[in-house]
C-alpha cells in the first residue's frame, strides 16, 4: 500500500489486514466475511453503476443474490487516513476479463475490529448490454422519411418484424431458425416514415409471456429508477432502454399489461392502444384477441406525438371526467394506492366488481388457449428451449380443452360488457401494477395475480390504456392508469399532457 503524500499518516494499525481480509472473502464469496466486513445498521452504503444499496441487510442481500464478484487483482492501493479510527481506501482492479475497474471505501475502526461503512465500485461497462439489446447500432436502421419524430430513436422489442433482422421472441431456439424479414411491421415502417431511426433491437420476456421483465437466458434488464428491482416485462429491454437514455421511444407490445408495468416499475409513461387500432403486421402473436401495438417514452409530450403518427383520426371526444374505482384500487399494496391517489378524480364508483377474479382467470385461460393455438405447434417437442416460468404457462395453455376455452370465452364476453358499462364515458384512474418493481429473486406469484387483475381491465374490454410515472412515499416509482372507451386513446394521450404538465 502507498499512503497519501498530503497527509503523511501511516494506515492505522489493522485496517491493510482488514481490507486484504475483504479482498479474499470478496474473491471466495465468503459471504459471513463479507458480512463482518460492512459496517451493522442501517446506514451502511454500497453503490455501483446500477444503484446505491442502503442498509447492511440491503447489501447482504444482494451480495447472496448475485453469485460472486467477478475475478480480479488489485493493481493500485491507496490509503487516506483521517484519524486513527477512520480512513478511505481506494483501490485500482484488474479484472480477469479484462478491463480496470476502482473500488472506494470508508472503512472505520469498531470495538470489534475494522469495517466498512460506505463503498463505491465501478467496472468497465460492457460494449452492449445483452440484457438490454439484442442487435444495437448507431442507428441500426436510419430514419427513411422527415416529420414528427425527427431526431427521436426507437427501441423496438424483439417481436416486430424489422427489414434485414430476424425476429427473436426473447428465446434463442426460435431465433435460430427464424428467417430474416423481408420488410418492417407497419408500425415500425410508420416510425422510420416520420423521422425516427432504430436504435437497435430490445430484449423481450420469451415469447411476451411474462409481466416480469427477467428472460432466462438473458437476464433482467436493469431498472435505473429502482437499482437491484425488476424492470417489468414484456416489454423489458424497450423500458430499460428508455429509461436509460439509450433510446427516446420504447415500441413494445400489450397483452395483458406488457407496456402499463414496465411503465409502472420504471417511472415512464406508456400507452396500451386501443385492440385492433394499430395496424399489426409484422408482429409476432401472442394472443391475438388481446396483442395491441404500444410505446414508453419519458415524457408525455413525446408520447402523443408518437400517437400522432401511429393512431387512426380522432373520433368524437366524450368527457374526460376522471372516475376512481375502489373496488380496483383496493387490490394494490397501500404505498402505491397513496401514490395514485395523487391524482385527483372527480368521482368514484362504488360498486363492488364481485366478479374480478373470475374474469382475471378467464382472461388468463383465453389468452393462454390462444398463445398455444399460434405457438404451440412449433413450442411441442421444444418446452425444453423455454424458462421456466414461462414453460409452466405454456404447458398449462396446452392442457387446455376446447369446453374449458369455450367457457372462459363466455366470461369474457361478459366481462367485457360489464367492463364498458362501467367506463362509460368516463376515464377511470386505477393502479397500473399492484406493487412497486419488486426485488430480483422474489416469489412474485401474489403481485402477479393482484397485477393482472387489474391489467386485464383494459385487456378484456379492447380498451385503450396509458399510464402515468407517480412516485411513492419511499421514492419509488409507480403507475396511474388511465382508462377509457374504445377509440378514445388520443384523448388519454391529451390528458396525460395536461396532468403532468410533460
Amino acid at each position: 500500500m502507498t499512503v497519501d503524500p498530503g497527509r503523511r499518516l501511516p494506515p492505522p494499525p489493522g485496517l491493510v489486514e482488514a481490507f486484504r481480509a475483504y479482498e479474499q472473502a470478496l474473491m471466495t464469496n465468503d459471504l459471513a466475511e463479507l458480512d463482518r466486513l460492512f459496517a451493522p445498521g442501517p446506514t451502511t452504503m454500497r453503490g455501483d453503476a446500477q444503484g446505491l444499496l442502503v442498509g447492511h441487510h440491503m447489501i447482504s442481500a444482494f451480495r447472496g443474490g448475485r453469485g460472486g464478484a467477478p475475478a480480479r487483482r488489485i493493481v493500485q492501493t491507496h490509503v487516506q487516513t483521517i484519524d486513527d479510527d477512520h480512513a478511505l481506501v481506494v483501490a485500482v482492479t484488474e479484472l480477469e476479463r479484462g478491463g480496470r475497474g476502482q473500488q472506494t471505501q470508508l472503512w472505520a475502526r469498531f470495538p470489534d475490529g475494522w469495517a466498512v461503512t460506505a463503498a463505491h465500485v465501478s467496472v468497465p461497462p460492457p460494449a452492449l448490454d445483452t440484457r438490454v439489446w439484442r442487435l444495437v447500432g448507431d442507428p441500426l436502421v436510419p430514419a427513411t422519411g422527415s416529420g414528427a419524430l425527427d431526431g427521436e430513436s426507437v427501441a423496438v422489442k424483439d417481436l416486430y418484424a424489422v427489414a434485414g433482422q430476424r425476429v427473436g421472441a426473447g428465446n434463442p431456439a426460435w431465433l435460430e431458425q427464424a428467417p430474416a424479414e423481408t420488410q418492417h411491421a407497419a408500425a415500425v415502417a410508420s416510425l422510420l416514415a416520420a423521422g425516427a431511426s432504430i436504435r437497435g433491437i430490445a430484449r423481450t420476456d420469451e415469447f411476451a409471456y411474462s409481466l416480469a421483465g427477467a428472460n432466462a437466458h438473458t437476464g433482467s434488464p436493469p431498472n435505473p429508477r429502482a437499482p437491484y428491482r425488476l424492470s417489468g416485462g414484456s416489454t423489458s429491454g424497450s423500458a430499460s432502454a428508455v429509461s436509460l437514455g439509450q433510446a427516446t421511444i420504447g415500441l413494445g407490445t400489450d397483452t395483458g399489461g406488457s407496456i402499463r408495468v414496465p411503465a409502472a416499475y420504471q417511472g415512464l409513461f406508456g400507452i396500451r392502444t386501443t385492440h385492433g387500432a394499430i395496424p399489426r403486421d409484422g408482429l409476432l402473436a401472442l394472443a391475438p384477441g388481446f396483442d395491441t401495438v404500444g410505446w414508453l417514452t419519458r415524457t408525455a409530450s413525446l408520447l402523443r406525438t408518437v400517437g400522432d403518427v401511429l393512431l387512426p383520426p380522432r373520433v368524437a371526444s366524450s368527457g374526460t371526467r376522471l372516475v376512481g374505482v375502489p373496488a380496483l384500487t383496493a387490490l394494490a399494496e397501500s404505498d402505491v394506492v397513496a401514490a395514485v391517489a395523487g391524482i385527483p378524480v372527480d368521482a368514484t364508483d362504488d360498486r363492488p366488481l364481485p366478479d374480478l377474479q373470475a374474469w382475471r382467470a378467464a382472461f388468463q385461460t383465453w389468452q393462454a388457449w390462444e398463445a398455444w393455438q399460434v405457438r404451440g405447434s412449433w413450442l411441442t417437442g421444444r418446452l425444453d428451449t423455454l424458462g421456466d416460468d414461462v414453460r409452466s404457462r405454456f404447458e398449462h395453455a396446452a392442457s387446455i380443452g376446447h369446453d374449458q376455452a369455450d367457457a372462459a370465452r363466455r366470461t369474457v364476453d361478459r366481462a367485457a360488457r360489464a367492463i364498458r358499462d362501467l367506463v362509460g364515458d368516463d376515464v377511470l384512474v386505477i393502479p397500473s401494477a399492484s406493487s412497486v418493481a419488486p426485488r430480483v429473486g422474489v416469489d412474485l406469484g401474489p403481485v402477479r395475480t393482484a397485477t393482472m387483475t387489474l391489467t386485464s381491465i383494459a385487456g378484456l374490454a379492447g380498451l385503450p390504456a396509458v399510464s402515468l410515472p407517480v412516485t411513492t412515499s419511499g421514492g419509488l416509482p409507480a403507475g396511474a392508469c388511465l382508462v377509457a372507451a374504445p377509440g378514445r386513446d388520443r384523448d388519454l394521450l391529451d390528458l396525460a399532457v395536461q396532468l403532468s404538465g410533460t
